[in-house]
């Protein structure tokens, strides 16, 4: 790997010297960090900054593979565009609906503790997986590692996913004033985790070689599980099995444990052979959507009419979340795609614009938390269900601006690859991000908020997992709008993956003022009035996602 003469970089080699930068500063603020003797930096304890840089260190190596992952797929196992999209999509999904199993099989038997760990070692197997290139080509044998790898990330992350975030609530009581800032810290460490990975990794895989790419991920991945092991006194005993005695317990010759660890890796063995045939995980995801649907309307029937109706707005919730996910998840497959072969970036690499998410994120949620608490302070803060059908408005909205963009500010000229096309400006990839960001903020932490605050405590987990299965079909729908813009050939055609987009943007947009217009009964359904403060948030402990440590249950009026 030659290094080039700093005279002769590119805006992509600057953007990955300036990230490289960042992630120095964050290994050597971690590191005093550690070095201290207090228990506690900034207010807060040291177990969090565990928490903090193993997260970030995972989401360093998810995001960042995710960036190149479809390129991968397309540019060495000569994948089409569109099989390319259905991999990446049927991917992501597995990924959202195994921390289902993960979180529970913590909570029943594990303890979040040891979930991570095992979650972090087969994260680490599957990203050094993804580093054997081999020769390339669909009928070549090497492909086995690719599908092995995918299963190991998925499994994996089933295990860490789920559990990570439940440790930092438990490193505080339920009336720690501490709470909402620990989350947000958090969150701050998996959004730049997000970043930085997308860049550097970005960089290595596409301009440098596949392997290098994967193998930083790989890299990060085993850092953040080191990191979590070294420091584990600093937890303080948090994230323990509920049971450590039933753990020992015989199970067909072998301790519990041993038994659960090695159910974990075969399921491994399962996942590649579903990532391997999708049209399974369609039909999979079909069956267990309307066995879910059904058994969620049984147990709401049962209930009396105020918990009824709170279980029917949950559904309606619920139900916008493949539609929103499925546009909202193009970034990863299709525009990614589009960005590289119709986008004017210069000589940046396309999967570096992964990057533009999470740094928005940073920018944005903050400014969000503040704006909805002084609406709330106000009684102007829309409900639950207005915020759903303004996400949906600024998902549509970033693919029609984009769409507007590409057909009104396009010029003739060499791609990346050398062939003349229609490009587009650059500035509508930030615009459409922009957007797709604000719609994330006004669904994913005030659907979550919503689940945990209007779910009956004993049908919590349910309600959590349901959620996020919603958000796993939404990824595999994803896959599939990706799969559309191939067309015949497989082949992404910039006109017809304009109109998809157009047709898109206008449907969600029709579904968000439908949304809108429904929004006063859906919150009548909530009864807010009516909610009560217990012990805690029901099904908060099952909260997969930390997104919603940054929003304020008692100022998120529905």
């Amino acid at each position: 790997m030659d290094i080039k003469p700093i005279g002769s970089w590119g805006e992509g080699d600057w953007v990955f010297a300036i990230a490289l930068v960042v992630l120095t500063a964050f290994v050597i603020a971690g590191a005093m960090i550690a070095g201290r003797k207090t228990e506690e930096f900034a207010g807060h304890p040291r177990g969090l900054y565990v928490l903090f840089f193993a997260e970030m260190w995972e989401r360093f190596s998810y995001y960042g593979m995710r960036a190149i992952l479809v390129f991968y797929l397309v540019e060495h196992w000569d994948f089409t565009e569109a099989a390319g999209n259905g991999i990446l999509g049927a991917y992501a999904s597995l990924v959202y609906i195994t921390p289902v199993l993960g979180g529970w099989l913590a909570d029943r038997y594990l303890g979040q503790r040891k979930a991570v760990i095992f979650g972090g070692v087969l994260l680490a197997i599957g990203h050094t997986l993804m580093a054997v290139e081999g020769d390339g080509g669909q009928n070549n044998p090497q492909i086995g590692f690719l599908w092995a790898a995918l299963a190991f990330i998925i499994v994996g992350s089933g295990f860490l996913k789920a559990n990570i975030s439940v440790i930092v609530g438990q490193l505080y009581p339920m009336t720690d004033k501490r709470r909402d800032g620990a989350y947000t810290l958090f969150y701050m460490g998996i959004n730049s985790g997000a970043a930085i990975g997308t860049i550097l990794v970005g960089y290595l895989g596409q301009t440098v070689g596949w392997a290098y790419g994967f193998g930083l991920a790989g890299i990060g991945m085993l850092i953040g599980l080191i990191v979590f092991i070294v420091f584990k006194p600093l937890l303080l005993g948090k994230g323990e099995a509920p049971d450590p005695q039933a753990l020992k317990a015989p199970t067909f010759g072998i301790s519990l444990e041993n038994f659960l660890y090695i159910v974990g890796l075969l399921s491994v063995a399962v996942i590649w052979g579903l990532i391997q045939y999708r049209d399974v995980i369609q039909m999979l995801l079909l069956v267990s959507g309307i066995a879910l649907l059904g058994y969620v309307l049984y147990e709401a029937f049962k209930l009396e009419k105020v918990m009824r109706e709170r279980m029917f707005a949950i559904l309606f919730l619920i139900a916008l979340n493949p539609l929103f996910w499925g546009l909202f998840e193009q970034a990863g497959g299709s525009l990614n795609q589009y960005t590289q072969k119709f986008v004017d970036i210069g000589g940046v690499p396309a999967s570096l614009f992964q990057s533009i998410n999470p740094i928005y994120i940073m920018i944005f949620a903050p400014i969000f938390a503040w704006f909805w608490i002084t609406l709330a302070r106000k009684d102007m803060e829309p409900s639950a269900p207005a915020k759903f059908g303004l996400a949906l408005l600024q998902v549509g909205g970033g693919f029609l601006v984009f769409v507007w963009g590409a057909n009104a500010f396009g010029t003739m000229a060499p791609n990346q690859a050398g062939v003349t096309v229609n490009l587009t400006p650059v500035i509508f990839v930030f615009l459409i991000y922009l957007l797709h960001t604000t719609g994330e903020l006004c669904l994913s932490p005030v659907g979550l908020s919503a689940m945990t605050r209007l779910a009956p405590s004993y049908l919590a987990s349910l309600i959590m997992g349901a959620w996020f299965y919603m958000t796993a079909v939404g990824n595999f729908v994803a896959g599939k709008i990706g799969e559309a813009t191939g067309g015949e050939s497989g082949e992404m055609v910039q006109g017809k993956t304009l109109a998809i987009y157009d047709k898109i943007g206008w449907v969600a947009i029709g579904v968000g003022v439908v949304v809108l217009l429904l929004s006063p009964i859906v919150k009548r359904w909530m009864h807010i009035d009516k909610l009560s403060d217990g012990d805690g948030l029901p099904g908060q402990k099952e909260l997969a996602e930390p997104q919603a440590a940054g929003v304020h249950p008692d100022l998120t009026k529905g």
